[in-house]
């Protein structure tokens, strides 16, 4: 079973509706984090995000960040009201502003905290729990005092990015430390972290072989066809994938145009998309430098013909 990895600002509603079109493999996906509030209730512009209505591609599961229980489990009910059996705790951000607040990575080096918060949210919460999360904060035995705290409950899983979150995206996955985890956790267990190739994920499912389920992020928006390869063993040729990307980028383009307002929005917003998707090609990074000299929508789609009419 493959996951796509939750990415902030790219794996959108839109994203997700049109991923599946285009490409196949991905069984499931986890939405980008929304932060719990005592504000939150069911009409709330962010539950709207969720709703089955505007949701019409891969299957997800939504995820939480939040380092107040009470507040996580009234969000997590609104969601299960909406029609979501689980949720997800976000444990593995490691973006400084989220770390400063005490969230996402920044709760690896305390424990107790996750054990105060997991205490009071289970028995408030009507839906089912998993958890991601990354080997530490600073470091990567830091996993090793929460696994026995994530024991003690029936949790859906646990997807472990093999990462510490002071690495960011950078340096090596610690491949021993999450065999270790294997072994003490009482859970199943999704692996995640620089799986940006088949041979990649045949060397992880080769060490890993109890493991049935691998999340991709950055690997699969730069190679959206890693999926299928994977799971069918689909090779398609190169000329016929640049037809299919082409295809995705374009309907993405309109939709994102429909939702944008303002001359450098949707500029700003295919840029991104570009950060990632770019990695595709083999002059990725002359491309990337194209789009981004990019400043309203009439020169992007100049620049966009320019670069698939010479790539097919």
């Amino acid at each position: 079973m493959i996951y796509l990895a939750p990415l902030q600002g790219m794996t959108d509603r839109i994203y997700r509706n049109l991923f599946p079109i285009y490409f196949k493999g991905v069984d499931m996906a986890i939405a980008p984090f929304i932060s719990s509030s005592k504000k939150i209730k069911p009409a709330n512009n962010l539950l709207r995000e969720f709703y089955p209505e505007n949701n019409t591609g891969l299957p997800f599961i939504p995820q939480i960040m939040s380092a107040r229980p009470e507040d996580f489990a009234l969000l997590a009910n609104a969601l299960f009201d909406s029609g979501f059996g689980t949720v997800n705790w976000n444990l593995g951000c490691p973006f400084p502003m989220v770390v400063k607040k005490g969230r996402g990575a920044g709760m690896l080096c305390y424990p107790d905290r996750i054990a105060s918060f997991l205490e009071k949210a289970v028995p408030a919460m009507k839906p089912r729990l998993s958890i991601k999360l990354r080997l530490g904060l600073k470091y990567s035995d830091e996993i090793l005092e929460i696994l026995p705290i994530f024991n003690q409950y029936p949790l859906d899983e646990l997807i472990i990015h093999s990462r510490t979150g002071a690495q960011m995206y950078e340096g090596e996955v610690d491949l021993d430390r999450f065999e270790q985890c294997l072994g003490l956790s009482k859970h199943r267990v999704v692996y995640n972290g620089d799986i940006d190739s088949f041979e990649k994920y045949a060397m992880l499912s080769k060490r890993f072989s109890t493991v049935d389920r691998w999340m991709i992020g950055r690997g699969l928006l730069a190679d959206p066809f890693l999926a299928e390869r994977i799971q069918f063993g689909i090779q398609k040729p190169y000329a016929e994938k640049i037809r299919i990307v082409r295809a995705f980028h374009d309907h993405l383009f309109d939709e994102y145009l429909k939702r944008l307002s303002g001359p450098s929005h949707i500029t700003s917003k295919m840029k991104e998309v570009w950060t990632y998707m770019a990695g595709f090609f083999e002059n990725k990074e002359r491309i990337r430098k194209q789009i981004n000299k990019t400043h309203n929508r009439y020169h992007y789609t100049d620049v966009i013909n320019q670069i698939f009419d010479d790539l097919m």
